[in-house]
């Protein structure tokens, strides 16, 4: 029978300086070279609402987490669930003869008995055996 390795931590991101994984440094390396920009073309009030909107933009996705999850799933699924919410309700409102019509009715509970079977030792043996072997027992033919 072939091993196979499995991956482990599969959910922890890769760190290329210290703490700052490779997501959080190109987001901040975008936001980096946005506010050089306008510093460089700009004049100073250019500069000064690129630096607080993209320099925080870029601080808030790279390094705020909500829940567990990164805040760019986050804002995904904030817009997905205005779109399209998972909360269906149905507001039916009934008029007078329907109630008096579901008052009337008489309501049968059904309940069905299910009986247990029974489980013998030499079945239990058996099942440990095939699963442990990965199934070269055969129950059957012993």
């Amino acid at each position: 029978m072939n091993q196979f390795v499995v991956p482990q931590f599969i959910e922890v991101e890769d760190k290329i300086f210290g703490p700052i994984t490779t997501r959080q440094f190109l987001i901040i390396m975008v936001a980096a070279i946005i506010i050089g920009l306008a510093y460089r073309f700009g004049d100073f009030s250019l500069f000064v609402f690129c630096l607080i909107f993209f320099g925080g933009s870029a601080l808030i996705l790279a390094f705020v987490k909500v829940n567990g999850q990164q805040f760019h799933y986050f804002l995904l699924n904030i817009i997905q669930s205005f779109r399209r919410p998972n909360l269906r309700i149905w507001n039916k409102t009934f008029n007078t003869n329907d109630l008096n019509y579901w008052r009337t009715q008489k309501i049968e509970e059904v309940v069905e008995r299910q009986i247990k079977k029974e489980i013998k030792r030499e079945k239990i043996r058996d099942l440990s055996l095939l699963v442990n072997t990965g199934g070269f027992y055969k129950p059957d033919e012993y």
